[in-house]
């Protein structure tokens, strides 16, 4: 019995994480993961015709800046907290 759970696993966890690789692809989402969050992030979209997949452009004048194409700026991140990050000792260790 665990022979056959054992191979069934090898079997579909490439598969199922085939599977997430493709929908983040298809979906713009960008996949950060570490011990303290998971965090899914939109990208920008390579069809856009605003932006052309660089995510903004670049509005002149003596202080330029860059304003963000609502093609990605528009759509929430969505975070995920796992473990509480430990504060920050005041004091130097030694």
């Amino acid at each position: 019995m665990r022979t056959r759970t054992a191979v069934l696993l090898t079997a579909v966890v490439p598969a199922a994480v085939g599977a997430a690789v493709l929908a983040l692809k298809a979906g713009h989402w960008q996949l950060y993961v570490d011990r303290h969050r998971i965090e899914l992030t939109p990208r920008p979209r390579r069809s856009c015709r605003n932006c052309r997949g660089a995510g903004g452009w670049w509005i002149g004048g003596p202080f330029p800046e860059m304003e963000a194409c609502g093609c990605w700026s528009g759509r929430h991140e969505l975070r995920l907290r796992l473990l509480p990050v430990p504060p920050w000792p005041d004091e130097p260790p030694f």
